[in-house]
């Protein structure tokens, strides 16, 4: 039976903040797979994706991703998580999948420096290019999709805590 939650979205759509926050209210253990990155390598994000290539660190974070164990946890992923299809399928049979999305214009103002957040992007590739190219993906992998602009950190959560709800007791009443 899934019983964690695991937020997908774009860096800086406020998955590690509202996850954490999100598990208080439930009563749930938060995890936040990006700093389990980081302890099981020994280094950073930013370190992994400069000594190994995009391609290797997303197989560094399809690994991890895909052999957390945890139960009654809020996941916070990595933006990039949604590249492992094996992590994918493991974060699907374990949890509810919920994709926090921002509008463009609101990760813009939010994110910062890309290099020392450790966001995997191409040096090709604009942000605005990946946010195209990952929308789709976290759009086809959500269980359930929450339009986050405009919503505080405590409306947010409210929305979150209704929509899971919903979800799982539909999910238990399909069991029984």
């Amino acid at each position: 039976m899934r019983n964690n939650i695991v937020l997908i979205g774009m860096p800086s759509c406020g998955k590690s903040t509202i996850g954490v926050v999100l598990a208080k209210v439930l009563g749930y253990r938060f995890l936040d797979s990006d700093l389990v990155i980081q302890e099981q390598t020994g280094k950073l994000l930013c370190e992994l994706i400069e000594e190994h290539g995009l391609d290797g660190f997303n197989a560094i974070e399809n690994d991890v991703n895909a052999s957390l164990c945890c139960e009654r946890c809020v996941i916070a992923t990595g933006g990039s998580v949604i590249y492992g299809k094996k992590a994918m399928e493991h974060l699907k049979e374990i949890g509810l999948v919920v994709y926090i999305n921002l509008s463009l214009s609101t990760l813009i103002e939010r994110i910062g420096d890309l290099t020392s957040r450790g966001v995997a992007i191409r040096d090709d590739q604009s942000f605005e290019d990946l946010y195209l190219e990952r929308k789709p993906l976290y759009e086809t992998y959500a269980d359930v999709i929450v339009d986050a602009d405009d919503l505080s950190i405590r409306e947010l959560v409210a929305v979150l805590k209704e929509k899971i709800s919903f979800v799982l007791q539909n999910e238990r009443d399909v069991v029984n």
